[in-house]
Order: C-alpha cells, then sequence, then structure tokens
C-alpha cells in the first residue's frame, strides 16, 4: 500500500469511490426475491466487493466493500442485518485482495486473480448462508424449514458469487491496463496507482 501522505489520500479517496460504487450497484441494480419470512437479492453489488479487494487490496477494498453495503443496509431497508453484512462484505474483498496481492505478487496473473476472486465469493456465500440459516432458527423456524428457505438463498448468493467473478476479474484487468497506458498505475501491489 502507499505509505506517505498523499498516497494515503488517494488510497482513501478510493476506497470512497468503490465504497460509493457497491452502494449504489446494491441500491439500483438488485432483484429482491422474497423466501418465506425473509428475503434475498439477485444483483451486481457483489462486483464491486470483488473489484474493490482486486484494485484496492485486502485493507481499503475490505473497508470499502464492508462501508458501501453497511450503508446500503441502513438505507435500504435492511437495518437488521447491517452489522453482519459489514464483516462478511468486508471480509469478501480482504480475502479476494490477500490471494490476489499476497506474498511477493507485483502484476499477479488471471489464473490468481480469479483464484482470489471465486475464494472471495465463495467464502461469503457460506458466511452469508449460515448467518442466514441461524437467523431463521433463532427467530423460531424449525431447522428443516430453515434448511429449505437455503435451498432458494443459495441459488441467489451462488447466482451472484458466479457473477461478481465473470464480471469483476477481466474487469479489473481491463482497468488495469487502461490505467498503465495513461501512466496512473505503475504497476504492483494495490496503491501503486497515481
Amino acid at each position: 500500500m502507499m505509505k506517505n501522505k498523499n498516497n494515503t489520500i488517494v488510497n482513501l479517496a478510493l476506497t470512497g469511490l468503490m465504497g460509493a460504487l457497491v452502494y449504489v450497484a446494491t441500491m439500483f441494480f438488485k432483484v429482491e426475491i422474497p423466501v418465506g419470512a425473509d428475503r434475498t437479492m439477485i444483483g451486481f453489488a457483489n462486483v464491486f466487493c470483488v473489484l474493490s479487494g482486486l484494485i484496492l487490496g485486502p485493507a481499503y477494498g475490505g473497508l470499502a466493500a464492508g462501508l458501501g453495503s453497511f450503508l446500503f443496509d441502513l438505507t435500504g431497508g435492511w437495518f437488521s442485518s447491517a452489522g453482519v453484512t459489514l464483516i462478511t462484505k468486508g471480509l469478501m474483498a480482504v480475502i479476494c485482495g490477500l490471494i490476489a496481492w499476497g506474498g511477493k505478487q507485483e502484476n499477479p496473473k488471471f489464473s490468481r486473480l480469479a483464484v482470489a476472486a471465486v475464494t472471495g465469493s465463495l467464502a461469503y456465500c457460506v458466511m452469508y448462508l449460515g448467518y442466514s440459516f441461524f437467523k431463521l432458527v433463532v427467530a423460531g423456524s424449525a431447522p428443516e424449514a430453515a434448511a429449505i428457505a437455503m435451498m432458494t438463498k443459495a441459488g441467489a448468493t451462488l447466482l451472484n458469487a458466479a457473477v461478481a467473478d465473470v464480471i469483476a476479474v477481466p474487469l479489473f484487468m481491463t482497468l488495469r491496463t487502461a490505467l498503465q497506458r495513461n501512466h496512473l498505475w505503475k504497476g504492483g501491489k494495490p496503491g501503486a496507482a497515481v
């Protein structure tokens, strides 16, 4: 990550930008699906959560994905799950960023980016479905009924993960190439932009 004061400001600005993109994608590019007394969504928010981890790395990417999703939950009628969303969406980007940029990676190849995106997305799926199951059982649903509801949620969640991975990795590679061509990405780890 960038270490000096100017670079920290750039990193925070990019974090705010990516957080805003996560928020807007969650707010406007979704289809809500009722699941018994609960609900789930199909949308494009996870694309920007994964992209946050790829562009900004684990720390700033996790912050952008978590805060953008958290703010949506606060303003979009999902208030009760806002804290969990902050953590789970943030961790999706953290895991993605750690795998993509971990070790001595200076310019990860497509295969590493794909593994990072898929791993981050699947980790989120497990966290989200586990939380949803727990929430239904605590609310009084029988475990069998909660498991049936999870089948619908699992379909939507896995679809979101697949869409995020298929779009975010090529989009990141395109953005990185465009930034390099315009001398805005010097190569190397996240934060080397500008």
